[in-house]
Formats: C-alpha cells, sequence, structure tokens
C-alpha cells in the first residue's frame, strides 16, 4: 500500500508539472499574439504613415521644375528606399496579423495563404477549405497551425506537394493536412518537440481538440486535427 501511495503521489506530481508546462506555454502564445497584434499596429500607425509623408514630400519636390539633375536623381533615389521600406513594412503587418483574417475569416485568410506559399516558392497546395462557425480567436489559432505546418513542410520536410482538408463537423471541425516530404520518427519528435511542434500542441489544446500524427522517413507525413466538443 506505501508503494502504490507514493507511486501515485509521483505520477501526480508529474501530472501537475506538464499541466504546469502547458499552461505557461498557452500563456506564452497568448502574450505572443498579443504583442504581434501590437507591433503590426505600429508598423500600420506610425511607420507606414511617416513613410507615406516621406513619400508624399519627396513627390512634390521632384515637381519643382527648379531642382537639378543631381537632386532629382538624389529625390529619386529616396522615393524608391521609401517605397521598398513601405512595402515590406506592410507585408511584416501581413504576416504579423492578416487583415483579411479579421475582415473576411479564416476559409479567405487560408486560401491568401495557400495562394502566397504558391507565388513565392515551388510549393504546390491542394486545398479544400469549408466555412467553420469558430470564435476569431480559434480561427487564428488554426491559421497559425497552418501556417507553422507548411513552414515545417517546406523547411524540414523538403517537400514540393501539400494537401490541405478543412471540413465542418456535426461536432466541429476536422483538419487534415499531409506532404510528401522526408518525414520524421513521431516518437523521437514527441519526447523531444521543438517550439514549433509544441505550439501546435498547445494551440490543439486550447482548441479543445484531438492531435494525430503520421509519418515515415522518406513518406511524407499526416496531421490531422479534430475538435472534440461543438465549436
Amino acid at each position: 500500500m506505501s508503494r502504490r501511495k507514493i507511486i501515485q503521489k509521483e505520477k501526480e506530481k508529474a501530472d501537475l508539472r506538464i499541466a504546469n508546462q502547458e499552461k505557461i506555454l498557452q500563456t506564452s502564445i497568448a502574450v505572443q499574439e498579443t504583442e504581434r497584434k501590437r507591433i503590426a499596429q505600429d508598423l500600420h500607425d506610425a511607420i507606414s504613415s511617416k513613410l507615406n509623408v516621406v513619400s508624399l514630400t519627396t513627390n512634390v519636390l521632384l515637381s519643382d521644375n527648379q531642382i537639378n539633375e543631381k537632386q532629382k536623381n538624389t529625390l529619386e533615389q529616396i522615393l524608391d528606399i521609401t517605397s521598398t521600406t513601405l512595402e515590406s513594412s506592410r507585408q511584416i503587418a501581413h504576416d504579423l496579423l492578416p487583415p483579411i483574417l479579421d475582415k473576411f475569416g479564416l476559409k479567405a485568410a487560408l486560401e491568401e495563404l495557400f495562394e502566397d506559399f504558391s507565388k513565392n516558392t515551388t510549393i504546390e497546395i491542394a486545398h479544400n477549405i469549408e466555412e467553420l462557425k469558430l470564435s476569431e480567436t480559434n480561427q487564428l489559432h488554426l491559421f497559425r497551425i497552418a501556417q507553422e505546418l507548411i513552414n515545417n513542410s517546406i523547411r524540414h520536410g523538403m517537400a514540393n506537394k501539400i494537401e490541405v482538408n478543412l471540413l465542418s463537423k456535426n461536432k466541429g471541425f476536422k483538419f487534415n493536412y499531409s506532404d510528401n516530404g522526408g518525414g520524421f520518427n513521431v516518437s523521437k519528435v514527441n519526447k523531444n518537440a521543438g517550439i514549433g511542434l509544441q505550439n501546435i500542441k498547445s494551440r490543439v489544446k486550447i482548441l479543445d481538440a484531438d492531435l494525430n500524427i503520421d509519418s515515415v522517413i522518406n513518406q511524407g507525413s499526416r496531421f490531422v486535427i479534430q475538435s472534440i466538443n461543438e465549436a
């Protein structure tokens, strides 16, 4: 009985430690999203607005017929640098918090995400995305999961084909993701999960969903996320 009690106590301690770790990670994700939103807003309100003023002022100076050729070239360089920096800040703000997600929802945001990856990489993404009735926060979690999975497929799996299906179910949703990348040892990765996979697992838990990972070396990977309760 004494030995059984000791084992039970140790198990309770281990469960509590895991629960605390998960809580810390979930809090970290919430803080991360808040900070992303703040930075995106600052980029839009402070930096982009000031760059627009510089661009407008430069255009006004360029319209002055009294400037010489050297001054004109310098102003054109300033305008070119300003335009490039403005576009970069807009892209960073977009990546931090896609405005399309707030305006048009998860389906439109994911379709834009897939299109961006297809345009800027050699990856082919086949997809079937249905409209889901989820809170804005949960839509953001699913969006971040898709982002992380695609990045992992490209960077680590060296995949060139991805398939994504997000289906509405009676009790929530089912998210299927697969690639033709290099694959990995699931048990090994589960024991020593990187930050990316830890974030995915934490977001899945926040979504009150189950995560199933199936991967074989040189045979690609498959992730299935299915909500447990009503969305």
